[in-house]
């Protein structure tokens, strides 16, 4: 899917770019292998937008400069505590070239082994995937009803790309199991010993007798 962005030239560049996010402006540039790198100002609120709905491997068309153009974000610089994107770097896509981008998994369907107690151990999030810009994927699927039993897995190899999308994780990585839940060993009760009780207490019983 194929988003659009409103962009403008930034002339406020260096460390005095940062306090365009008061006015809700978010600083970015965009370079590519035949694009010299220009300084924009994106709209933040229409770009976390973009973010929630298709991802950090979403192809943007950039509308506002001398042309459109198609872009990827090739890199997002977040507030470490609030997370919010304070710059973007996009990379500008060739006409006819292919890209190399990770898209996250999205794991669907019912599991009979979780249903019956296992655990759903999630080992990837995303793959690493070539393409055709205009055929990129937000997302991959990952149908989880193949785990039947404790000890099933899912591999790269199972997942099942859209047409001229090849996936370039190695085929051999797990991507999700199906855990047995491990059971926390009882701790053995130990039973009084009722004759050295009994023992004991006569042996009161008798001091007890003699101090009379």
């Amino acid at each position: 899917m194929q988003h659009t962005l409103s962009v403008s030239p930034r002339t406020i560049l260096g460390k005095s770019s940062l306090k365009l996010a008061k006015d809700g402006a978010l600083p970015a540039v965009v370079y590519g292998p035949k694009q010299e790198a220009i300084s924009i100002t994106v709209p933040r609120p229409e770009f976390e937008a973009l973010l929630r709905h298709g991802g950090e491997s979403a192809l943007i068309t950039l509308e506002g400069l001398e042309k459109p153009m198609q872009v990827l974000i090739h890199d997002l610089d977040r507030d470490p505590v609030t997370h919010i994107p304070r710059h973007a770097d996009f990379y500008a896509v060739q006409k006819g070239a292919k890209v190399t981008v990770s898209v996250p998994l999205s794991f669907i369907g019912e599991s009979m082994a979780v249903k019956l107690g296992s655990n759903l151990v999630k080992v990837l999030h995303e793959v690493e995937i070539e393409s055709d810009p205009s055929k990129l994927p937000s997302e991959i699927e990952v149908d989880i009803s193949s785990l039947a039993a404790d000890g099933d897995q899912i591999r790269v190899s199972d997942l099942t790309a859209p047409a001229g999308v090849e996936i370039l994780t190695p085929e051999d990585e797990i991507v999700a199991i199906a855990q047995a839940v491990e059971e926390e060993p009882e701790e053995e009760s130990v039973a009084p010993d009722m004759d050295a009780i009994e023992v004991e207490k006569k042996g009161k019983d008798t001091e007890e007798e003699e101090a009379v």
